[in-house]
C-alpha cells in the first residue's frame, strides 16, 4: 500500500486494527508532518486515530483505547527524526523512513523518556503529560512549525 494510499484508508475508516500497525502509525505521522505544522499534523493523527480506534470498536480502557501522551510524544520523536534526518531526497516514502529510522519502529522507544506509571497514569490518556525519565529532543530546524521550534 502506498502512503497515499494507506492515508487514505485511515481517513476514511478503512483499515482493520490488524493493519493498524505501530509502522502505519509511523507512516501516517511522516506524511501528516511532511504537509502540515506540527500542531496540525497532531490534530490530524489524534482525531484520526480516534475515529478509527471508535469504527474499529477499540475499547477505551487504563491499557487500551486512544492515549493523548502516546500519540503526542511519538510524533514529536518523528518530527525529530526528520527534521534531523528525513530528507525527502533520502527517504521519499514512509516504508523508507521507516527502514531508514528503526529506532522509531519499536513502540517502546518511549521508554527512554517515560516510566511506565508516568505515561499510563490516567491524565495521560487525556492530555499531554511531559516525560518524568528525561525532556524530549528539541525539533530543531523544523520549517513547518516555527512557533514550537527553537531556531
Amino acid at each position: 500500500m502506498t502512503d497515499d494510499e494507506l492515508l487514505r484508508a485511515f481517513e476514511d475508516l478503512n483499515l482493520s486494527r490488524e493493519q493498524w500497525t505501530h509502522r502505519a502509525h509511523v507512516r501516517v505521522a511522516v506524511w501528516y508532518l511532511r504537509r502540515y505544522s506540527f500542531a496540525e499534523a497532531l490534530e490530524r493523527v489524534r482525531a484520526g486515530i480516534k475515529a478509527l480506534n471508535a469504527h474499529n470498536d477499540v475499547p477505551e480502557g487504563p491499557t487500551s483505547g486512544y492515549n493523548e501522551t502516546t500519540t503526542h510524544a511519538f510524533l514529536h520523536l518523528v518530527a525529530t527524526t526528520l527534521a534531523a534526518y528525513g530528507t525527502t531526497f533520502d527517504t521519499p516514502t514512509g516504508e523508507a523512513f521507516c527502514d531508514t529510522h528503526p529506532q522509531l519502529m519499536t513502540r517502546h522507544a518511549l521508554r527512554l523518556f517515560y516510566s511506565p506509571e508516568r505515561r499510563m497514569d490516567p491524565r495521560a490518556k487525556t492530555q499531554f503529560v511531559e516525560p518524568d525519565l528525561t525532556p524530549l529532543p528539541k525539533i530543531l530546524g523544523w520549517a513547518h512549525s516555527p512557533t514550537i521550534l527553537s531556531p
